[in-house]
């Protein structure tokens, strides 16, 4: 499990140490950098799979998402004048678990040095043991373009591997610890704001395969519902809609291998299928599929779940919340009270976090010095 989320330079998280817990609800206005928070989390997915500087340049490339206030902050507050950059370009990302820590640091190439002159290398970047970096707990270590790693004796390996400044360790490198900690944030799940206009793929007709984890577009759903209800949790799912929809149930149908999603109503002579289902209605189908996965991720992160659902719907969802974080850990983006509200109702432990912003500058409500996770970034 995650316990810490480190973020420097990033859009408006300035300098971001978050702890999180089994269920970490992440609120605050709009503009907090709520929305920044789960970037990050992306893009450090996407880092296992050597995307982060592709995700960077679909965002406008290293420099339109640095921090753009000031290196440094007036002594004794006073107006932020602008200054010419001392320091490196630097953005850094990273988390701290109960097995593992890793972190990386993004740069841009030495001027001269490449055409490419927008395209992130990597400086810095470090896997360790433990929720925090000390040398000794060191497993795998790269600056630049050369990569060491520990020996199962406990000492430095005395070979040096090269790798490409714009590639990661973890998607070059087949060492245990790196390879397992690959596999973990491969497995990690995102959904963001599903589509459910008139041409969202949930409401097609799909081929039908057995589906354990729900696609990020939800274009199988109605297969995994169909998984959910032949290798889950059956009766989770009837009771989810139920609760939702008082005397509702889905059917999943199947026509030639293709599936199609019928919902069930009282009071109607007829079912209707996924093209009838308000926007709503189909949301929350969505979420049931993604909470009720039968293969639960190391991590699942929900980016306004809340959006397009009536609030009669806020407290089913947050019973779905409390359940999946009771067989994976759960991050919930939400600037919806009554959703925080709910799911504290049903799940006291919940940890509940409030981004707020001062001097453009993305802050943990109430988090002094003293109150902030232990957290060192390695240096260059």
């Amino acid at each position: 499990m995650l316990t810490t989320l480190a973020v420097e330079n990033y859009r408006s998280l300035r300098d971001l140490v978050l702890p999180l817990a089994r269920l970490t609800l992440v609120t605050g206005a709009n503009g907090s950098g709520k929305s920044s928070l789960y970037r990050a989390l992306r893009l450090l997915a996407d880092t296992s799979r050597n995307g982060a500087v592709a995700a960077l340049a679909r965002e406008g490339g290293l420099q339109s998402t640095l921090w753009a206030g000031p290196q440094y902050q007036p002594k004794g507050g006073g107006p932020v004048q602008g200054t010419v950059r001392r320091n490196p370009v630097a953005l850094r990302l990273g988390f701290g678990g109960d097995d593992f820590g890793y972190a990386l640091d993004l740069g841009l190439p030495v001027p001269g040095s490449t055409q490419f002159n927008l395209d992130p290398e990597f400086k810095r970047e470090c896997l360790w043991r433990g929720p925090v970096l000390r040398p000794s707990a060191l497993l795998a270590d790269r600056h630049a373009g050369v990569v060491r790693a520990r020996a199962e004796s406990g000492a430095w390996s005395s070979d040096q591997h090269r790798i490409r400044l714009t590639d990661s360790m973890l998607g070059e490198f087949a060492w245990p610890e790196v390879l397992l900690l690959r596999e973990r944030i491969r497995s990690w799940r995102f959904y963001d704001q599903f589509r459910t206009d008139a041409d969202a793929p949930a409401r097609a007709m799909r081929i039908g395969t057995r589906t354990p984890m729900l696609a990020a577009d939800g274009a199988d759903l109605p297969a995994a519902l169909q998984t959910i209800r032949e290798t889950g949790d059956a009766s989770g799912l009837d009771e989810a809609v139920a609760d939702a929809f008082p005397g509702a149930r889905v059917e999943v149908v199947n026509h030639d291998t293709r599936f199609g999603l019928r919902l069930h109503q009282p009071g109607l002579l007829r079912p209707l299928d996924a093209a009838e289902l308000s926007d709503g209605t189909l949301r929350y189908l969505l979420l049931v599929a993604a909470l009720l996965t039968t293969r639960p991720p190391e991590l699942l992160v929900l980016n306004e779940p809340e959006t397009s659902l009536h609030p009669d719907l806020l407290p089913p969802l947050a019973a779905l919340v409390a359940a999946a974080a009771r067989r994976t850990q759960v991050v919930v983006v939400t600037h919806a009270q009554p959703l925080v509200r709910a799911v504290e109702a049903v799940e006291p432990d919940a940890h509940t976090v409030e981004l707020v912003k001062t001097e453009s500058r993305t802050t943990v409500a109430g988090q002094g010095q003293l109150d902030r996770p232990s957290w060192h970034w390695p240096k260059r």
